[in-house]
Order: structure tokens, then C-alpha cells, then sequence
């Protein structure tokens, strides 16, 4: 598993600094049905804006 997850949004209430998720849990998705073949096909569904 991941040692650290890594994330360039940062006006998601997740972000950390240095670029680092702080979320508990990360949920991707397909865009496309239960698989994926490459990476436009995926979204991140943890993002929540920050305030």
C-alpha cells in the first residue's frame, strides 16, 4: 500500500502541505463502468472544497 498519497488540489479540505492527502480513506472511481484502461478514465470522489 501507498505510503503517502499524493494530491495537486489544493482547495480540497484534504490537501496537506507538501501535497499530501489527509483524507482517512481515498475513493476513485471509472468514469467509464467498474474498470478503467487509463488514467482520464478514473476520478477521485474523496474531494471535498475547502472553506
Amino acid at each position: 500500500m501507498a505510503k503517502d498519497v499524493l494530491c495537486e488540489v489544493n482547495n480540497c479540505l484534504y490537501w496537506a502541505e507538501g501535497n499530501l492527502c489527509g483524507a482517512d480513506q481515498i475513493y476513485v472511481v471509472s468514469s467509464i463502468g467498474d474498470t478503467a484502461a487509463e488514467t482520464d478514465d478514473t476520478g477521485c470522489k474523496t474531494f471535498v472544497p475547502a472553506q
